[in-house]
């Protein structure tokens, strides 16, 4: 029972700040993110995660590039470190074309609490890149492992800046791990508090520990952030979504030659996979603000998987996880739903990079609301909802088909919701008898029909009223 109460304080605290902050002239703020990479030559699915993360530099605020520990990676080697500022130098070349995009002609004096739309300066980039922890594990932590990286975290979450600072880790996090131990030893328990509730982690596995068989979790600093700090810190341990996207690449590498690799100068410092694809990327897929969800509830199914609330693969600590069960199942099959959409966004802003030119996402409007964030409605049971996407456009003036489904795994109702039209631009949801108390969630997809095909989402959450 204390887990299922931690669950709902915690979600209660996090879910009051939005999901993606708007500012005063309407524009929505772009979702924070502090990435922490092992990037290496002997595993090359980080360097290929950030080509693609920096193709999507537009949408996330990428406050932090720190180079850390990781499971093939004991301790850092400076010579990788180089790594993420060959990507930084490409993104520069390419950034001629990906302004394009977005009609940008030039870059603010003040780069931060930037707009969606809105691509970051190299200069700005390259100074937020920077070592983490240079040893791996929970006994690195203290006193001599204080980093440029640790400070950095600590720093941003301090900011005077209401929007959730997510924390995404490619490789090792005790880098995180000793930024939370720096606050523990500095500040009073509901400071401590307040820091943890202000920096959500969405962990690729447990990298922190290396893969050789038989090596325990408790050396590992992942452990001890989850034990110690369950009940305020949002850790979502993914062993699921990575899974998919690395084999789910490695099946379909030719795509990723043809169309990937050599387009623009990004395109040149994306190597070969040598265990997998872009292992990483589902971590910054949850966090991107596409419409289908809100990444602080991470039960509500994202371009990034689907976690629960339950114990994790150490059989000791508490977080959202996916490793087994039906968190497992629902994870695996909308990351395959899924994928041909993530796979063509990427291509489609490769394009950018590499010519000027390329397809752009389609804009969804349901019931006249724009934007990303999930409309909330209410319903009575026997009345018939109309939902509209008619005033959905697509800045190409590509034609547009639409997709209106049920996410049944997700909300409370779990009887079958009929639509009436799946697949015109308006449909109605008739609010079924004994629904009253629950919700349930419908998803609006529109896709058009430029090259690549690009899909759009605006998620709704019909709740029933009781009355």
């Amino acid at each position: 029972m204390k887990r299922n109460v931690f669950v709902t304080v915690l979600l209660s605290v996090l879910i009051i700040q939005a999901c993606h902050s708007q500012n005063e002239n309407g524009k929505i703020e772009k979702p924070r993110v502090v990435i922490l990479t092992d990037i290496s030559t002997w595993e090359t699915d980080d360097s290929e995660s950030l080509v693609r993360l920096l193709v999507h530099a537009d949408m996330l605020e990428i406050e932090g590039l720190i180079y850390t520990t990781g499971w093939s990676l004991e301790e850092t080697q400076d010579d990788f470190f180089q790594l993420i500022h060959d990507g930084i130098d490409a993104y520069e070349k390419d950034l001629p074309h990906l302004l394009k995009r977005s009609r940008q002609l030039n870059f603010n004096q003040d780069e931060s609490k930037q707009n969606i739309g809105y691509w970051p300066s190299p200069e700005y980039l390259r100074e937020r890149t920077m070592f983490g922890s240079r040893k791996r594990g929970i006994n690195a932590i203290g006193e001599d492992n204080v980093s440029d990286g640790s400070n950095l975290i600590i720093e941003l979450a301090d900011e005077d800046d209401d929007r959730p600072l997510w924390i995404l880790v490619w490789g090792g996090g005790n880098t995180l791990a000793q930024a939370i131990w720096q606050v523990q030893q500095e500040r009073s328990g509901e400071e401590l508090r307040t820091f943890l509730h202000k920096i959500p982690t969405y962990a690729i596995t447990d990298q922190d520990r290396s893969y050789k068989e038989g090596t325990p979790f408790d050396i590992s600093s992942h452990q001890w952030m989850r034990r110690e700090f369950e009940t305020d810190l949002m850790f979502l341990w993914d062993d699921c979504a990575w899974k998919y996207q690395n084999g789910t690449g490695k099946k379909n590498w030719d795509e990723y030659a043809r169309n990937i690799q050599n387009h623009g100068n990004l395109g040149e410092v994306y190597p070969k996979y040598k265990y997998g694809v872009e292992g990483d990327t589902p971590s910054f897929l949850h966090v991107l603000p596409n419409g289908l969800n809100n990444p602080q509830i991470p039960g509500q199914v994202s371009w990034g998987g689907y976690f629960e609330w339950g114990i994790g693969p150490d059989t000791t600590t508490y977080a959202y996880v996916n490793h087994q069960g039906k968190a497992w199942q629902i994870c695996t099959k909308y990351e395959r739903y899924f994928y041909p959409a993530t796979f063509n966004n990427f291509v489609a802003r490769m394009d950018w990079a590499a010519t000027g030119k390329g397809n752009i996402n389609p804009q969804v409007i349901v019931n006249g609301n724009g934007g990303v964030i999930p409309i909330e409605m209410e319903g009575v049971e026997g009345e018939t909802i109309t939902l509209d996407a008619s005033e959905s456009y697509d800045t190409d003036q590509d034609s547009l088909s639409f997709k209106w489904w049920v996410l049944s795994e997700i909300g409370t109702y779990e009887q079958e919701i009929l639509l009436s039209n799946n697949n015109a631009d308006i449909t109605t949801v008739q609010i079924p008898s004994g629904s009253a108390g629950k919700n349930f969630h419908v998803i609006c997809e529109v896709t058009d029909n430029g090259h690549p095909q690009l899909t759009s989402y605006r998620r709704l959450i019909i709740t029933i009223k009781t009355d």
